[in-house]
């Protein structure tokens, strides 16, 4: 795995009974918005990592979902078991109890769990406001994880303290910062699609959690894993509703998230649940992918369900999709094509990335020039002059040309479709400029 600023510090899990105030505590410690705040109990429910810096030391907290032993529903169990691994894996643990509340069985339950993990705890009495409300952290001494530290994750009082024992307690060793070669891969799709279930059956274990229940992806949820010599990083992400405006609350904020996970992605997966053939909200969802500037790649999942042929589907992706992407068709609960798609992925990205010689693109240009002939206007024809790539990830390419406003919409589209078959760039948001030549 490649480093940008070297190895973190070590590892902060943030755990606690639901709605005591962490994701809240997470945005102040990483001075982000990165975890969803919701005044609705158990907003957070995957865990979510986020790189945290203080005094130029970097490390890494991980904001878990709230800890709720006594409900018996699958998917509380579930945000539970999450907490637990984020434990397991945590170098220091910060364990926030709601100080105006004060202590309660909730809060009991998790401080057996945390002494049963015998890792370091640093317990947080949350929402004390100013020195005055201090003595509200006093009656969590008798939870036996040490002296509690008063804070206000709303209003900052006392982080800067709290941030500081932090860096002091961690082991200063921890997992390398993920490089720019990172493969960034956005699964996007409608809700329910099972986009969690593709994500645990490509790396293997229950990173998220899965239900039937639809929305249970209420964030945007980072998981970096390693195949040979290459480091993926995946985002799982809330299910996309076709009308966004019309959603409140968490839904808009959860779908904000998939926005934005896309567009810090470099390939995004469109998943498409076979078993109800291709739909509207699909392609609203592509085009989500192609406006975040990703390469894309189609995965019709459910394979093992589904009495739909390829050539059923593929017209229609052909006809429907402009970038034509390319396709796979996998299982998650059998595992066939995880490998084909992982296989996809690499080289999506390697396309996506990839930069065209010079000297080949304007080669490729005398061919566009013989092959058809450019459009006209009152007696002028536009001239192909000169073409170079002026960036990668994704490429974006400058044709110097004697008239830009000569260049119609048709011409410019099939110069485009010419630009993917010749260099293979199916799939990937092909940019081109048409200059006027200096």
């Amino acid at each position: 795995m490649s480093t940008t600023d070297g190895p973190l510090l070590g590892t902060v899990a943030i755990v606690g009974f639901p709605n005591v105030g962490k994701s809240t505590l997470v945005n102040r410690l990483t001075e982000s918005r990165a975890a969803v705040v919701h005044e609705t109990s158990g907003v957070t429910r995957d865990r979510k990592e986020i790189v945290a810096e203080w005094i130029g030391k970097r490390f890494l907290i991980v904001d878990t979902g709230g800890v709720d032993v006594a409900d018996p529903s699958p998917i509380t169990r579930s945000v539970g078991e999450q907490a637990r691994e984020a434990v397991d894996d945590a170098d220091l643990v910060l364990f926030v109890v709601d100080a105006r509340t004060g202590i309660t069985p909730g809060d009991e339950e998790v401080a057996e769990i945390l002494r049963r993990a015998r890792k370091p705890v640093l317990l947080i009495a949350n929402k004390i406001d100013d020195p005055t409300q201090e003595a509200l952290a006093l009656e969590f001494h008798r939870l036996g994880l040490g002296d509690p530290f008063p804070v206000s994750a709303l209003h900052g009082y006392g982080t800067g303290d709290l941030l500081d024992e932090v860096v002091e307690r961690l082991p200063g060793a921890g997992r390398p910062e993920i490089g720019d070669d990172a493969i960034r891969v956005a699964i996007l799709g409608r809700p329910n699609v099972g986009k969690s279930s593709l994500l645990n059956a490509m790396i293997g274990r229950e990173r998220v959690i899965v239900s039937d229940v639809p929305g249970t992806t209420r964030d945007a949820i980072d998981t970096v894993f390693e195949r040979g010599d290459r480091t993926f990083v995946f985002v799982d992400t809330a299910g996309l509703r076709r009308k966004r405006k019309h959603r409140q609350g968490i839904q808009y904020y959860s779908e904000l998230r998939a926005l934005e996970a896309a567009e810090r992605a470099d390939v995004a997966l469109v998943l498409i649940d076979t078993t109800e053939g291709i739909v509207e909200q699909d392609l609203s969802v592509a085009d989500v992918a192609r406006k975040a500037q990703c390469s894309t790649i189609v995965v019709l999942s459910k394979w093992d369900e589904t009495t739909v042929g390829i050539e059923d589907v593929r017209p229609e992706l052909e006809r429907r999709l402009r970038q034509r992407p390319p396709w796979v068709a996998v299982s998650a609960k059998t595992g066939r094509g995880i490998e084909r798609l992982l296989d996809a992925i690499e080289r999506q990205f390697d396309k996506h990335v990839a930069r065209v010689p010079t000297a080949e693109l304007n080669r490729f240009l005398a061919e566009l020039r013989e092959a058809r002939e450019p459009p006209s206007r009152n007696g002028k024809r536009l001239n192909l002059l000169y073409a170079a790539q002026v960036t990668a990830r994704p490429p974006r390419f400058r044709v110097s040309v004697n008239d830009p406003s000569l260049v119609t919409r048709d011409y410019g589209y099939w110069i485009e479709n010419q630009l993917r078959d010749r260099f293979e760039l199916e799939g990937v948001p092909v940019s081109i400029d048409f200059v006027r030549r200096s």
